[in-house]
């Protein structure tokens, strides 16, 4: 195997995210408690929310907000076929069906005018959520999926915007920042993301209603969280069960990492678009590449390389075992939901002839390394491997 000259990803961490680590443990409270609620309140000022919870995953915090919004059995979600498992995932989780949108042509975004023509379908008012997934960070048409939202929406059956704004931090925008665009955010701290906890997330609202089920959901379905219980003088031991909830808290120890990972987060975003512009401006002279998509908050948490099958003798997955040979680290972003047995097995339809923009990309994309602590050296390594493979490749 080749020796990595550049890795895909590797976290910036420095002596702050040590020490604030070593007063939690030094504190003797490890789990949720006053360093993450700390937290929540540094974050939901960030993005400008009413509302933030911590969870120990963007997954957990996808649950508790379908939840929240009505998701179960006999209600669905639409969603996107371009994303982590997880989004679709989670609806299954809760009982709930889901309805595949395809993206757009020309970006990793879900199609709004593929919502609506299900929303038209959807004649039994089974959808009670459209979870968009802001995808490497590019966000996708929020007016008009809020728009669509609240057209089809009946007295009876509110259909709720939930952001999959696991890319998507920080996104701000005219109108705000991704995440509060719709009535829930739910945010990924995973080891690679923008900025990370190791593992975590955060779910940001502002609708009382839902901050509320969603806190006592996070733990339990418990009245009161444990630093309460603990901390609080007055009958400290008392507490309701109000639902048969999760486990999806986040503990001191994480919320550390994030509290000191959030005060870089600019810094970290700078650095990234420095990198990106590098690419960009190499890769915009090769015919054999198509450049990501960048519109209004795109926080480029991921670099997607579109080859353009037409002008390559070799598919995207040579194209990749050829840089990897040149100690390039890559991903996949994504796999696409209808190639996996389960979800094939599930939804007989959901097949890649009947999303063919998201089969393109999915067949025809690869991820390049991308993070703060990238050199410039290190993005002309991974530059000069593009060439190389392209040029060995190339269709005359």
């Amino acid at each position: 195997m080749s020796e990595i000259k550049v890795p895909f990803f590797k976290p910036s961490f420095s002596d702050e995210e040590k020490n604030a680590v070593c007063q939690v443990i030094e504190s003797g409270w490890l789990t949720t408690g006053k360093v993450t609620h700390e937290f929540e309140e540094e974050f939901a000022d960030y993005v400008g929310a009413m509302h933030a919870l911590a969870v120990n995953s963007n997954t957990s915090g996808m649950i508790l907000a379908m939840e929240a919004c009505g998701v179960r059995a006999g209600k669905a979600v639409i969603t996107t076929p371009y994303t982590f498992v997880s989004t679709a995932a989670s609806a299954v989780h809760l009982g709930g069906d889901v309805f595949f949108a395809d993206i757009e042509k020309d970006s990793y975004s879900i199609d709004p005018k593929k919502i609506e023509e299900i929303l038209k379908r959807d004649k039994e008012h089974k959808v009670c959520a459209i979870v968009p997934v802001h995808v490497a960070g590019n966000l996708c048409d929020m007016k008009e999926i809020c728009s669509l939202a609240k057209k089809y929406s009946t007295p009876d059956n509110k259909i709720y915007v939930i952001e999959d704004a696991a890319h998507s931090f920080p996104s701000p925008t005219q109108s705000g920042y991704a995440g509060t665009l719709g009535d829930i955010g739910v945010f990924s701290f995973y080891a690679t993301k923008t900025m990370t906890t190791g593992e975590g997330g955060m779910i940001v609202t502002n609708n009382e209603a839902l901050a509320k089920r969603m806190s006592q959901m996070r733990l339990h379905g418990m009245s009161r969280d444990a630093w309460d219980r603990y901390t609080n003088p007055k009958a400290s031991w008392e507490y309701d069960i109000i639902a048969p909830g999760f486990k999806s808290n986040l503990p001191d120890i994480l919320s550390a990492i994030g509290r000191v990972q959030l005060k870089k987060a600019l810094s970290f975003d700078q650095k990234r678009k420095a990198i990106v512009k590098s690419y960009n401006e190499a890769f915009k002279k090769l015919d054999f590449v198509i450049l990501p998509p960048d519109g209004e908050g795109n926080s480029w948490h991921l670099y997607l390389l579109h080859l353009d099958s037409t002008k390559l003798s070799c598919d995207r997955n040579t194209f990749a075992k050829e840089l990897q040979s040149l100690g390039i680290g890559i991903s996949m972003h994504f796999i696409a939901i209808f190639n996996f047995t389960y979800w094939k097995e599930k939804y007989p339809d959901f097949r890649p002839e009947n999303f063919p923009n998201a089969d393109e990309h999915s067949k025809n994309t690869i991820t390049l390394p991308l993070f703060p602590d990238m050199t410039q050296e290190q993005a002309e390594l991974v530059i000069d491997a593009v060439k190389s493979v392209g040029e060995k490749y190339h269709v005359r």
